[in-house]
């Protein structure tokens, strides 16, 4: 289909709410899936101004070596299997800084899953270590990178990006680094940032970028639709952000969009609330992310749904919305 044709399923919203629940229970039934994670934000400082952050040097902090060992400690001791690690972009951190992260974590847990450091934070450890990412990604992986989050996305359109994050690396680079980790068996997360100056035309074109990395990889592992967050942010003074009806459709969209190449579709509770993010299991979300246990990027844009929730209560939400919730690990093989 062309992006004209996939617009036109905004002017029937309720049959495309309809038709994506229908292709996410043809593609992974009634099963609704959660990590037990932890995320840490390593440090605020950072050398890009993004026009939508609102995190940048807020506290002008970098966690120290014995700092990450006990947060990595207590997500071990809580039964986390996954540790999310992203930072803002330290002056002249290269290669050594990065993998003296991923040393901290293995320090202290040879077995939990890291899944750390966007496209964005590869590149920059490139560019400080004059180096070729696919260089800098191999020495990751050696030194125990399990996955990636595929944040930094944005909008995959330079027109846009031009204008809310001139400083970060452009749609072509984006792509070409997540294939990399793709063909070096490091998966991804796939991400959109939107409600803010694109257009649907915007979106749809993102979705099928997505679409065609995963048929010739097949690295992502999930796509997470990211509402942005208009707080405390100079994008947010130009921007209302998205409505929640919206947001439902960018998940519908998204589930039609990218079926069936790929199968698990989130819906962040941190950036849409329980409530919705509930709903959003109606129109073709079949995941909740995990349990976070601390978020600090989302919570200064203006997140007011928390930092964690705890494994019992994740079920509860997936249960009463008549669903059968399953933990999984960040690969989406099922635990329990």
């Amino acid at each position: 289909m062309l992006v004209q044709e996939y617009i036109k399923l905004i002017e029937e919203p309720f049959e495309t709410l309809r038709l994506a629940d229908e292709l996410r229970k043809q593609a992974v039934g009634d099963e609704v899936t959660f990590v037990i994670n932890r995320n840490i934000n390593f440090t605020d400082i950072c050398v890009n101004c993004c026009k939508f952050c609102s995190f940048r040097n807020r506290r002008n902090y970098i966690l120290s070596t014995e700092e990450i060992k006990a947060k990595v400690s207590e997500a071990v001791d809580y039964g986390c299997t996954e540790i999310c690690i992203q930072g803002g972009l330290f002056p002249d951190a290269d290669l050594d800084f990065y993998l003296s992260i991923l040393d901290t974590v293995r320090d202290v847990s040879s077995k939990i899953h890291i899944h750390a450091f966007s496209p964005m934070e590869i590149l920059h450890a490139a560019r400080n270590s004059n180096m070729h990412v696919e260089d800098v990604l191999r020495e990751m992986k050696w030194a125990g990178l399990d996955s990636m989050p595929g944040t930094a996305a944005e909008i995959l359109d330079d027109s846009i990006r031009r204008k809310i994050c001139p400083d970060k690396l452009t749609t072509s680079q984006w792509i070409e680094i997540v294939i990399t980790a793709h063909r070096l068996n490091i998966p991804t997360t796939a991400t959109m940032m939107y409600g803010h100056i694109e257009r649907w035309e915007h979106r749809i074109k993102h979705l099928l970028i997505l679409k065609e990395i995963q048929r010739k990889t097949g690295g992502f592992t999930e796509f997470i639709p990211l509402p942005f967050m208009r707080k405390n942010n100079e994008l947010g003074k130009i921007s209302k952000g998205s409505s929640g009806f919206e947001d439902l459709l960018v998940v519908a969209i998204s589930r039609i969009i990218l079926y069936p190449e790929i199968k698990n579709i989130q819906a962040s509770w941190v950036k849409m609330g329980i409530k919705l993010a509930q709903a959003a299991l109606f129109a073709g979300a079949n995941d909740l992310g995990g349990t976070l246990m601390e978020e600090n990027i989302s919570k200064a844009a203006g997140a007011t749904s928390g930092e964690f929730i705890p494994v019992e209560e994740l079920k509860a939400i997936i249960e009463v919305a008549g669903r059968i919730p399953r933990q999984r690990d960040t690969l989406y093989n099922i635990i329990d």
